[in-house]
């Protein structure tokens, strides 16, 4: 039976209840966060405020999943700034501060959190007030009670703000899919790099239902996956590359990498069990290399199938594996990333339950855990 078709108790007995659902509900989410966040007038006045600072550095910040959305942002807001904007995560924070953190620099640091508990994004927020004499805080959290959010509250909001998103996008399953690309569209809007909403939620909405059926003909066939994108795509590939990884408990081998970036050693990785993905840019310049390598591979002959995700042109004709995202003319890279995720999400998922594995606690072991533990913060001398 189709995972669509299902009742809660049938997904739940399959594992799979939290996870098909947060999938499921992510166009809805997109519109409540970003119709909040327009009516906040004060949040975007807090931004401009900042983006005003002379020589401000954004650091974006997170681990894991949440770390990949700064990757996936860092270059847009750089470019739509002009500033120097980091992708720095976390756990490069916690155990490097005076490598990452610039003391005479005035920075922003902009953190990441489903939980808002990870010892590494307390711990991070911490340093950063130590070793940064001007910092400033952003935090875009998915859970109100969180630790994050609450040490935001505390303070003051000339400087420190948190944005807490709709309690849906605060995840149950394991692995982050609505929590994630709310957090990316959030901060997204927050910079002005996300300008039409109202058209990723449109076409989202409409592919929604496709997606599954769309996935399933892959499902099975491979061993290893290879997710490729270029600029803001090369994190989300990360992220798709993680998603897999996670919801097959580690037993598909997931790669990630850019386009350009792929033939230099990482491209030995593909036989005949090998699916590759590559998320086509939308930018006609960097969109070229995309189309290179597509070409290249398919030449080649040695994966198992060479998928292309994104929009149909006179530079690619339907002649192969493709996706097409006709709906989804005339969007930037950030704005697509969303809903290529979408494919990556359903895949994994649909991987995971071929598998014989639970998505929504895929560990067998029980040694991997939906908030990080283990996890002790040694005091900085």
């Amino acid at each position: 039976m189709p995972l669509l078709d299902m009742t809660d108790a049938e997904l739940e007995q399959r594992g799979a209840r939290w996870t098909v659902r947060e999938i499921m509900q992510q166009p809805a989410v997109w519109a409540e966060a970003l119709q909040a966040l327009g009516d906040n007038v004060g949040m975007r006045r807090f931004i401009e405020a900042q983006l005003a600072t002379p020589n401000l550095r954004i650091v974006l910040t997170g681990a894991g999943t949440s770390a990949f959305i700064g990757e996936c942002l860092a270059p847009a807001i750089g470019a739509a700034t002009g500033l120097r904007v980091e992708a720095i995560a976390t756990t490069d924070i916690v155990s490097g501060p005076g490598l990452c953190l610039a003391e005479d620099v005035p920075t922003l640091l902009v953190s990441f959190a489903r939980s808002g508990n990870s010892p590494e994004s307390v711990a991070a927020v911490q340093l950063a007030d130590r070793f940064v004499k001007d910092c400033r805080q952003l935090v875009i959290t998915c859970n109100a009670d969180g630790e994050l959010a609450r040490e935001m509250a505390r303070r003051d909001e000339a400087t420190c703000r948190a944005v807490v998103l709709p309690d849906a996008t605060h995840d149950r399953s394991f692995a982050m899919t609505s929590s994630f690309t709310t957090m990316l569209l959030v901060a997204a809007w927050c910079f002005g790099v996300a300008e039409r909403a109202d058209v990723l939620v449109a076409a989202a909405r409409r592919l929604m239902p496709q997606v599954p059926q769309q996935c399933a003909q892959w499902v099975g066939h491979f061993d290893r996956v290879v997710y490729l994108g270029s600029n803001e795509l090369k994190g989300l590939a990360r992220e798709a590359a993680l998603k897999l990884l996670e919801l097959s408990d580690g037993r598909i081998v997931s790669l990630f990498d850019s386009p350009l970036g792929f033939r230099h050693g990482p491209k030995t990785i593909i036989n005949g069990s090998t699916l590759v993905v590559i998320f086509l840019s939308s930018d006609t310049y960097t969109r070229k290399y995309d189309l290179d390598l597509l070409r290249e591979l398919r030449a080649d002959g040695r994966a198992g199938k060479v998928l292309a995700i994104g929009m149909l042109g006179d530079d690619l004709k339907a002649d192969g594996d493709t996706l097409d995202l006709a709906d989804a003319q005339g969007l930037t890279d950030v704005e697509l990333a969303p809903l290529y995720i979408l494919f990556a999400q359903w895949f994994a998922l649909q991987q995971s339950l071929a598998l014989g594995l639970k998505p929504d606690s895929p560990s067998v072991s029980g040694t991997v855990n939906r908030v990080v533990q283990g996890v002790i913060i040694h005091p900085v001398h």
